[in-house]
């Protein structure tokens, strides 16, 4: 286990927009991993503009040339390295999707609350399709300008900027445009109280009769309810939150197995083993070893 990897936190340029971009620019000749998986609850975009690097993000390896545009998913432990001794240069968006649910985008609410899965599954479509990659391209620009200028009325430029990048992943995402959507998206807005509540108690035991009396609904309807809003079981989605929290668990923290499944909520340690191998088809040593660069711990700056 690697205690190394954090939370990195994220220093807003506009507390309003909950936005932070800027351009790192690399020089030295160490192409080692940085020694630290990160995460954070922001959305990631980086656009390249000069040299090349890799990423990975949780157990995908992934190279960026210059004219490359990456997304990372909120809360996706991922590690860069520099991969050769030429200059490196890049752009890099965060913001928190927190501000921008509208009554529009909720809407899609699950879809970039990164239900069914996250965000850098695109990563291969914005690769091989030009037209979405130059979209998010002139976007990502356009807001960076927006911010740096800070023209009257730029908070609301940069609002629409952030709003054109999901619309832009949102319409080019082939496989959620040609998928039948047996959920009810309208609806989902209405589960947000309850999503909130579950992930700031994972550790805990959730009684679906808690919840269902905080939706003043009967226990029965709202398992129905969830489960024809969500497309899953109240319970399969506890589970597959606690799993995600107990990936970035196994990167931050020192800890056995044991104490893990004991502070995701699961006592029966067992019982977390077959969850996580139902969700990631692989055991918890298995899927560190997958995490694991050639070599995480070096220089970096």
């Amino acid at each position: 286990m690697n205690h190394d990897a954090y939370d990195e936190p994220i220093r807003y340029m506009n507390n309003v927009l909950c936005i932070h971009i800027w351009q790192v620019v690399k020089t030295y000749t160490h192409v080692n991993w940085n020694p630290r998986w990160h995460y954070h609850k922001q959305l990631e975009f980086l656009y390249m503009q000069e040299g090349s690097m890799e990423i990975r993000v949780q157990d995908q390896l992934y190279r960026l040339d210059p004219g490359d545009v990456f997304v990372v998913g909120s809360m996706q432990p991922h590690i860069t390295r520099k991969t050769d001794e030429n200059k490196l240069a890049y752009l890099v968006l965060h913001f928190d999707l927190q501000p921008y649910f509208d009554p529009a985008l909720l809407m899609h609410f699950r879809y970039f609350s990164e239900i069914d899965r996250p965000l850098c599954s695109l990563n291969g479509q914005i690769k091989q399709k030009e037209e979405m990659r130059a979209e998010l391209t002139r976007t990502i620009l356009l807001l960076f300008q927006e911010l740096e200028r800070k023209s009257i009325g730029y908070e609301i430029a940069a609002s629409l900027q952030v709003r054109q990048l999901l619309l832009t992943l949102l319409r080019h995402d082939d496989s959620f445009r040609h998928a039948a959507v047996p959920y009810e998206q309208a609806n989902a807005p209405s589960l947000r109280p309850v999503l909130d509540y579950v992930n700031l108690r994972l550790s805990e035991k959730i009684q679906m009769s808690e919840v269902s009396a905080m939706m003043n609904m009967s226990y029965h309807y709202f398992s129905k309810y969830f489960k024809k809003v969500m497309g899953l079981s109240f319970v399969d989605y506890i589970n597959v939150q606690r799993i995600r929290k107990a990936e970035r668990l196994l990167l931050t923290e020192d800890i056995g197995i044991t104490e893990i499944s004991e502070r995701i909520g699961i006592a029966n340690t067992a019982h977390f083993y077959e969850l996580f191998k139902r969700i990631n088809r692989c055991t918890p040593r298995e899927y560190m070893r997958r995490l694991v660069p050639e070599r995480t711990i070096g220089d970096s700056s």
